[in-house]
């Protein structure tokens, strides 16, 4: 395995690195201010960071078809990802924010022309973004067989009823559309994995109703938003059906993967950052007449999270490998070790460096608190750790299995 950068993304690292420097970060204050004072308006300023990356060739470095971008390779893109893991403003500057950046993956695979041209084009072009419905509250979502809103079909098409929660992007100005997952066989006839469908419902779908915006420790997702929806009488025609009757299942599979593996490279991005802030704040602090830095506990949590991400960074690359050489598929083993490892890294790096900032740290002077909040989420989301954990612990007693 060759984890060496190539040229061409040490190439888009170096401008993007400006980029970031140059435009996004004197940029983030007034497209906060934006939304703010406008809720449910597109920020004017984050409309023109778009525009500004377009033209500096820092667009839709994420999706990996070559029609649609660069076609850089995972391996290649890792390294720009975690650059953009602490700025949400730079991923939707870039049009490399999820969900609908996966949304696209999804779209480029199983989608129909009719499909592609109606909502994959223009969210290439950065005119309209989406969301993905999969959560539900009143089941167990960590196992998808249990989702149970029901598509029922009908002479025309298809109705949905039921409700989701923690649907991530709805509640952007931009949203357009929603990708669904759905139960078409609630007879179970077609086994647990081929009971579901996945439908593409315009926002504006009478019927589909957000009852709430829905905060994370607290934290509201200002702009994008994590919304519990009511489904009532949704009424779809069959051409919303997104690839095959019975194929939900393995359409969340194919896009889940690909959206685990490129929040793992933000969230070292964030850890990065996290470390950086501890080891600054440590050594401008002083308690009992001796720098922070120089206690012992202190130099072990700096030493610890460098381990941590070292290790997280190269067992990302692995997986990058993989999807790269061998297939998404052949990489999945890999990805669950990954949600794991680094989710739970990050998170260990961000905790240690609250504790280092004291008070400062659960404020909002520094992005500590809100980091922490964001990645505990992701523990639960994609699959929490432990559904990951069961299946690397199936598939290492299967690999140890004996006649007993």
């Amino acid at each position: 395995m060759d984890f060496t950068q190539s040229t061409r993304s040490s190439g888009y690292a170096r401008e993007l690195r400006s980029f970031l420097d140059e435009v996004i970060t004197p940029a983030e204050g007034r497209v906060a201010e934006e939304i703010a004072a406008e809720p449910g308006t597109v920020s004017a300023t984050l409309e023109h960071l778009k525009t500004e990356a377009k033209s500096a060739g820092l667009w839709n470095l994420c999706v990996r078809d070559p029609d649609c971008g660069p076609g850089l390779s995972f391996v290649d893109y890792a390294p720009l990802a975690e650059m953009l893991g602490t700025s949400r403003v730079a991923q939707e500057a870039l049009n490399c924010d999820a969900p609908s950046s996966i949304n696209a993956d999804a779209l480029l695979i199983y989608g129909s022309d009719e499909q592609k041209e109606r909502w994959l084009r223009p969210q290439l072009d950065g005119m309209i973004r989406s969301a993905f419905a999969m959560t539900e509250p009143d089941t167990a979502s960590s196992d998808a067989s249990n989702i149970a809103m029901e598509a029922s079909p009908v002479a025309d098409g298809w109705v949905l009823n039921g409700r989701k929660w923690y649907i991530s992007g709805v509640m952007h100005p931009s949203c357009a559309y929603l990708m669904v997952l759905a139960t078409t066989d609630t007879s179970a006839s077609s086994g647990r994995h081929g009971r579901h469908s996945v439908f593409i419902v315009p926002r504006d779908t009478p019927g589909l109703t957000v009852v709430r915006d829905l905060p994370k420790f607290g934290y509201f997702d200002v702009g994008h938003g994590h919304a519990e929806l009511d489904f009532d009488q949704v009424r779809l025609p069959d051409s919303a059906l997104l690839g095959q009757v019975g194929g939900g299942f393995a359409i969340g599979q194919a896009r889940l993967g690909p959206a685990r593996v490129q929040h793992c490279m933000r969230s070292i991005g964030i850890a990065e950052a996290a470390l950086a802030l501890m080891c600054q704040r440590a050594q401008q602090r002083s308690t009992f007449g001796a720098l922070v830095s120089t206690r012992s506990n202190v130099m072990d949590w700096v030493a610890d999270a460098r381990i941590q991400i070292e290790a997280a960074r190269l067992l990302t690359l692995r997986t990058a490998w993989l999807m790269d050489n061998e297939g998404d598929k052949a990489a999945a083993p890999t990805m669950s070790l990954l949600k794991v490892h680094v989710l739970e890294a990050a998170c260990s790096i961000v905790d240690r460096a609250i504790q280092v900032h004291g008070a400062a740290g659960v404020s909002d002077d520094t992005p500590l608190a809100n980091w922490y909040a964001s990645l505990r989420s992701l523990r639960i989301a994609d699959g929490p750790d432990e559904v990951h954990r069961m299946v690397i612990a199936r598939r290492e007693l299967r690999r140890h299995q004996t006649d007993s």
